[in-house]
């Protein structure tokens, strides 16, 4: 069952590494997911720039109409060019003959972007590079949130000298810039500017966009001349005092399919974090858009813009939602991590670092939850590890995350996870189903031999028909159930509690005392009506079982009066065992319907599985075939029988299937009612 359902969820873009996560999946009851490509399209585009104290929208739909409307002074030419040469990214050998945006690149979406977007602006990236040759790089990492390099550039008089070029998390580059450029002119920063940049800022992390923030530095070529050695390991150049030059921030549109999912997230009582390297600005209005930040729900900050006051004097208790940076959770207690998981139910942490994924994941642990995260880059393996279920993305996630996860999403899709889940939990209900009706056979089966020594009656089932119920009647329909759909509440009911047992006491009452007891009680009717038509009523049964099965004895009286020899008693015992072994099987049919559902009407979900109907056939026709083929019922210890003697059960099969059909709806009339936890097993 394991691997049918893996092999199925792999059509659904979810591989399976560890088959026993499809399970763990199915209780899932917290999500920290990871908000660029995961949540997003990770298509990024640039949308915006903030220069010269202006936001600049850029219209990137064409190739024709993209970089038309930016201004043409020195501000612009130098924000394109540290976005140029500040760039890891590249195109592919062989894409250069496509159109720019259908071109593939080597390279995160953030600067594939920005190389996108300069190429239409300075026609040849590559040329550009090649003009200005990068002479020492620092490469982006999640603790600094900043990438810096040193290129060539030209000077007066043909010489060259140097020009440091840093881009990143605009309040990272922002603190390591003295002087600001606007109009042309160079500007100390000071209150003033502090408020503009804040101000753009949260304007354009407001509207869901990812902003970065870039700044350059000529060094003087008195203290650099050419050539000089530089050093990314030591930095031997200055890293503070630069100039500011601009923002630009990229789009990056929210999955279609995931405000979706998180709603099923939410209706299946899953909590779905988001954990972003993203500003919280920009993390809050992403959060919002897909649903993981509700409509009506407040932050404190939303409650004192609301109410008028200062931030401090709103009770964070007062918010059902809350943006935590990763500066404050740095210096947040256990206890304080708790207490916000404890009190918020929706939940957004922003400027995290992957260690801090790991104490998140952590927090939601201890607090009792089944954990799934997300992951994609070296670092997160920890917490890929730590998690109770580790998901790695197959597009973006490097090997090293991929072999630490339980599972790879094919697509990085938000909504592959809630697939996952959603098969996970039917795995659980199938599994429980199967379980159901395979045990419930076991009191039919039994039942006789106990009958035999307790009331001294001829055995109404042997061995071998028992071994053809448990290995031939049962076999293809407990497998059908493998192949059952999940029923309509699935994903709206709460995630199963981590100490439930896939064999409990309800299970265990279900099963023996209510379908194995009716069963073994039709089976016994069909079995005293065999016996009576044939002249052996109930009261001469009682007690017979030394006569009956005395070879010595050739003239036993029935009830009428006849005489039985000990050859045609043993042919009405394999007539009896062969009506028990039909009574069972026609039960079974009742059952195995009944089991199809654990909450929902049989009349609701309908008889779609077609492998279960084909069960159906397949164990009746096993039934009659091993019944009625001469010399294979005589090995069988079995016996043909008269049609009508397949009918005594009916009543105890229907009346069963009534019983469970108000068992069922009296679970569903009261939700965590006394049926429920006394019946639903």
């Amino acid at each position: 069952m394991l691997t049918l359902t893996a092999k199925r969820m792999a059509k659904k873009n979810c591989l399976i590494k560890n088959l026993e996560a499809v399970e763990t999946l199915g209780a899932c009851s917290v999500i920290c997911s990871d908000k660029t490509g995961t949540l997003t399209q990770n298509r990024m585009t640039v949308a915006h720039c903030w220069l010269d104290d202006q936001i600049i929208e850029t219209d990137t739909t064409t190739e024709d109409l993209a970089g038309k409307n930016l201004p043409e002074n020195d501000t612009m030419t130098d924000l394109i060019r540290v976005a140029t040469l500040c760039n890891r990214a590249k195109f592919k050998p062989d894409q250069m003959e496509k159109p720019i945006y259908a071109r593939e690149c080597v390279g995160d979406a953030s600067e594939t972007a920005l190389l996108k977007f300069t190429q239409i602006i300075t026609g040849d990236v590559l040329a550009y590079r090649e003009k200005h040759k990068a002479v020492a790089e620092i490469p982006f990492n999640s603790t600094t949130k900043y990438q810096v390099s040193v290129h060539e550039r030209e000077i007066e008089g043909g010489q060259k000298g140097y020009v440091v070029e840093m881009k990143g998390a605009p309040e990272r580059i922002w603190d390591r810039c003295g002087t600001i450029i606007s109009q042309g002119k160079e500007y100390k920063k000071d209150k003033n500017w502090d408020d503009k940049f804040n101000e753009a800022y949260i304007t354009l992390g407001g509207m869901g966009e990812r902003v970065l923030g870039f700044c350059d530095l000529i060094l003087p070529a008195d203290k650099y001349p050419y050539p000089t050695k530089f050093d990314a390991e030591d930095p031997n150049f200055p890293l503070d005092g630069l100039r500011f030059v601009g923002l630009i921030s990229l789009i990056d549109p929210p999955r279609a399919a995931v405000p979706d999912g998180v709603a099923k997230c939410r209706s299946a009582g899953i909590q779905v974090i988001m954990v972003t390297g993203d500003h919280p600005v920009t993390a809050k209005a992403i959060a919002r858009s897909v649903g993981i930040i509700s409509d009506g729900c407040e932050t404190v900050e939303d409650i004192a813009q609301r109410t008028r006051v200062n931030v401090k004097d709103v009770n964070p208790r007062d918010a059902n939602a809350i943006v935590i940076h990763g500066g404050d959770l740095r210096d947040m207690k256990d206890s304080e991590i708790d207490a916000v998981l404890r009190n918020h139910t929706e939940i957004v942490f922003a400027r995290t670092s992957p260690q801090q994924k790991l104490i998140i994941v952590e927090a939601c642990q201890r607090a009792g939850n089944i954990v799934a995260v997300t992951g994609d880059g070296v670092n997160d393996s920890p917490a890929l590890k730590k998690a109770d279920i580790g998901i790695a993305m197959g597009i973006t996630g490097s090997d090293v995350s991929k072999q630490a996860a339980d599972i790879v999403l094919l697509d990085d899709n938000f909504a592959s996870i809630v697939t996952g889940i959603e098969e996970g939990r039917l795995i659980f209900d199938n599994l429980k189903k199967t379980i159901c009706y395979t045990l419930m056979s076991n009191i039919p089966e039994i039942a006789p031999v106990v009958m035999y020594f307790l009331l001294s009656i001829p055995l109404g089932l042997q061995t071998i028909p028992m071994l053809l119920i448990c290995l031939g009647t049962d076999m293809i329909p407990s497998i059908s159930m493998a192949h059952e759909t999940a029923e309509a509440d699935i994903m709206k009911l709460p995630p199963r509690s981590p100490k439930e047992r896939l064999v409990s006491m309800k299970l265990i009452h279900c099963t023996y005392l209510q379908a194995g007891m009716i069963a073994a009680a039709g089976a016994f009717f069909a079995y005293f009506v065999v016996l009576g038509t044939c002249g052996f009523w109930p009261s001469r049964v009682f007690g017979l079982r030394a006569e009956w099965e005395d070879p010595m004895v050739m003239d036993l009286e029935d009830s009428y009066g006849q005489e039985w020899n000990y050859h045609q008693r043993m042919m009405l015992q394999r007539t009896v065992e062969a009506a028990f072994f039909a009574a069972v099987v026609i039960f079974q049919w009742l059952d195995l319907i009944c089991r199809k559902v654990r909450r929902k009407s049989v009349f609701q979900k309908g008889m779609r599985n077609w492998f279960l109907n084909f069960a159906l056939v397949f164990e009746t026709a096993v039934t009659a075939f091993c019944i009625y083929v001469p010399g294979l019922n005589y090995a069988l210890s079995l016996n043909s029988i008269r049609f009508i003697w397949w009918l005594p059960v009916i009543p105890f099969a229907i009346y069963f299937f009534v019983f469970d059909e108000l068992r069922r709806y009296m679970i569903r009339r009261y939700p965590n009612g006394w049926m429920e936890r006394e019946f639903l097993f």
